[in-house]
């Protein structure tokens, strides 16, 4: 069964349209939707009815306001679906209060070294999902140690338990510029983890095209609140 994750990027308690990975340019997602009339982390929730859900923290991966701004409202979101987080983790020591109050932790390469990725692994084995940040098709990274090439890591990962992988290509975050089926093939094809993708699906087309190559799921957003993608398939 091909996973189709709501996405909810959550910036002070407000569900915001990721477009191109401009974080300080997002808008409340209801300007946009032709789905919801909020932009209220709850209200979203309860109209969509999503199975799962990614929610990306936007106050700790950019670092503004207190930690546990969201952490209410994750909470909430975690009791009526299951929920991956990525709240920007850079230790061990973080994911610990992410946990209590969702099922999975997203370690982002944008944030994570890869010795906190092998860290956070080892002490919560089949409760963590690796997301692959790309941005200008560079992995995005501040580890030196953290390799350059996506298909390397791809390898190095496939030593750990881990629950998923994610391609989250952020240049086509909200663009619906569609999906790289050669470079996506190839990932999953060198990995033994489930491959998801976050960034530029379009439509059924493009569902259709992943499933098809291999991938499990897809992070979905824009898709959805344009009606391009049926609610149904979230559900």
């Amino acid at each position: 069964m091909f996973r189709i994750l709501l996405v909810l990027d959550i910036f002070n308690r407000t569900v915001v349209h990721a477009q191109g990975g401009n974080r300080h340019e997002y808008k409340p997602i209801h300007y946009s939707s032709s789905i919801c009339d909020s932009s209220d982390p709850i209200k979203i929730v309860r109209t969509i009815k999503p199975q799962e859900v990614y929610i990306a923290d936007l106050n700790l991966l950019e670092g503004i306001g207190k930690r546990e701004k969201n952490f209410e409202i994750i909470e909430q979101v975690a009791r009526k679906s299951k929920t991956m987080i990525d709240p920007g983790i850079t230790s061990l020591s973080e994911t610990y209060d992410i946990l209590e109050i969702a099922q999975t932790v997203v370690l982002g390469t944008e944030t994570a070294s890869f010795d906190t990725i092998r860290e956070v692994a080892a002490a919560h084995p089949g409760r963590v999902v690796v997301s692959i940040d790309k941005k200008h098709g560079k992995i995005l990274s501040k580890d030196p140690d953290m390799p350059s090439d996506p298909f390397e890591i791809v390898e190095m990962l496939n030593e750990f338990d881990l629950q998923d992988i994610i391609i989250l290509d952020l240049d086509r975050v909200g663009t619906s510029s569609g999906v790289d089926s050669q470079f996506l093939s190839k990932i999953v094809s060198m990995s033994n983890h489930s491959v998801l993708l976050g960034g530029g699906v379009r439509n059924t087309e493009d569902i259709e095209t992943l499933e098809k190559i291999g991938l499990k799921g897809a992070i979905v957003a824009t898709a959805l609140h344009n009606g391009s993608i049926p609610l149904k398939l979230v559900q």
